[in-house]
């Protein structure tokens, strides 16, 4: 079991853009795949994306029901994921590990479909709708140096970020 840092912004790693994943099935992915899953369910989250420990693979691990009532683990790995189709729009609240404290109204597709590999380097394709896609687009974001925040009007952008940067600032301060 390793828990790794996440990255916070305004870390310039965050928007570094990760490379595909040659071999799923080797052991650096799974143990890639197990500190990514270590490290959500500790800090805790619903997804966390290599990139946001500086990995720059495309692997995201996701768990969007472990917080509810029941606890039940459901973990699923995404490597190499591609969106093909975006469908319908919805508006979530979202936050995010490497933005710790900040939560967001953002618009994102309601519905997709997905490919990827999983561990073993079989290749699947599915439909995501509501809260899964928005979770899935989320992660699949920091893919590409992108954060939820982003997505904001510009003007929230900037004072949102030049909060967080102050809060980066005061930090390593003291």
């Amino acid at each position: 079991m390793a828990i790794c840092e996440i990255l916070t912004y305004p870390d310039p790693a965050l928007r570094e853009i990760a490379q595909t994943v040659d071999n799923p099935q080797s052991e650096s992915v799974r143990q890639l795949v197990q500190d990514l899953a270590d490290s959500m369910y500790d800090a805790p989250g619903v997804g966390l994306a290599a990139p946001q420990i500086g990995v720059f693979l495309r692997v995201v691990v996701t768990d969007t029901r472990w917080r509810e009532e029941d606890g039940i683990r459901d973990l699923h790995v995404w490597i190499n994921p591609e969106i093909s189709h975006f469908e319908g729009e919805v508006v979530f609240e979202e936050g995010c590990l490497s933005v710790p404290g900040i939560y967001e109204d953002i618009k994102r597709a309601s519905a997709i479909t997905l490919s990827w590999s999983d561990q073993d380097g079989s290749r699947h394709e599915a439909n995501f709708n509501d809260f899964q896609a928005v979770a899935l687009q989320h992660e699949f974001d920091h893919l590409v140096g992108k954060l939820f925040i982003d997505l904001l009007p510009p003007i929230k952008q900037k004072l949102l970020k030049k909060r967080l940067q102050k809060r980066k600032k005061q930090a390593l301060t003291g």
